[in-house]
């Protein structure tokens, strides 16, 4: 709704008006800190001059099927971003996902997210620890509901080889990557140190696909918090950074392989 706003080239206390509310309740319908009703949706987007009506009524079925999420309970508690990755990752119809050092959050075990935890820099106290490590297996459940999004996975060898609170728990993580790779929604990939560069080679980008395109969304993984994307431009510049990282990338049957190897050793 907030890029319509800013197309339309609108302000906040304009469209406040013309709904009849108070300025702030604008930008936070526009953040999701408040709900939306479907109508609404469909008179701010008129206002807007949005032609797009399966646009349009994406956002409407999103308002009128809008739900407390389970992420809620940690609103207070972690930063908003932590908040906002969850519900990306929920109404998304497929997820890709390159990485290079760092393995999936939808995809780690207990024991491997808490060691990444711990080397974070301040040291975080123990207690945020746990809240963190909650919310990262909390977020996992959208993998088991009914109608999971579909979950494409590359990995670089770089993470698979990162032994994160040590071989014990580095063979556990890769097992777990396995069973998980047997999903019928989820397909790893392995990009393995011999392929070469590839773009985006220093990025952990998270791609997901939402019901129409013009409401996809990237995430980036930066130290001091999660970077959100949904410029159309920049969108399709991640889509071909994907898609040649998954050329260079090894079939899903040699990946099991691959990562069945590194387990091995371990």
């Amino acid at each position: 709704m907030r890029k319509l706003r800013v197309t339309a080239g609108m302000t906040t206390e304009h469209a406040a008006a013309l709904l009849n509310v108070p300025r702030t309740n604008v930008p936070n319908m526009e953040s999701g800190r408040s709900g939306i009703s479907a109508e609404r949706v469909r008179t701010l987007a008129g206002n807007y001059g949005c032609t797009d009506q399966a646009l349009v009524e994406a956002l409407a079925a999103m308002a009128a099927g809008r739900e407390k999420g389970w992420w809620e309970a940690y609103r207070g508690q972690l930063r908003d971003g932590f908040l906002d990755i969850a519900e990306m990752e929920w109404y998304a119809t497929r997820l890709r996902i390159a990485v290079t050092m760092h393995l999936p959050g939808l995809l780690q075990t207990e024991d491997h997210a808490r060691a990444v935890f711990e080397a974070v820099i301040p040291r975080l106290p123990s207690d945020d620890i746990d809240i963190r490590i909650a919310h990262r297996i909390d977020r996992q459940q959208v993998l088991d509901r009914p109608s999971p999004p579909t979950l494409d996975v590359i990995l670089h060898e770089a993470a698979l080889r990162m032994e994160f609170g040590g071989p014990a728990v580095a063979r556990r993580q890769l097992e777990h990557l396995l069973r998980m790779s047997e999903r019928e929604n989820v397909t790893l990939r392995v990009i393995p140190f011999k392929a070469g560069g590839f773009p985006g080679a220093g990025q952990s980008v998270i791609y997901a696909d939402a019901t129409v395109p013009r409401l996809d969304t990237v995430e980036l993984d930066n130290t001091h918090g999660p970077e959100f994307i949904d410029n159309e431009v920049q969108l399709a510049k991640y889509r071909a950074q994907l898609d040649s990282a998954q050329r260079l990338a090894l079939a899903p049957p040699a990946s099991r392989d691959f990562i069945h190897s590194l387990a091995h050793d371990l």
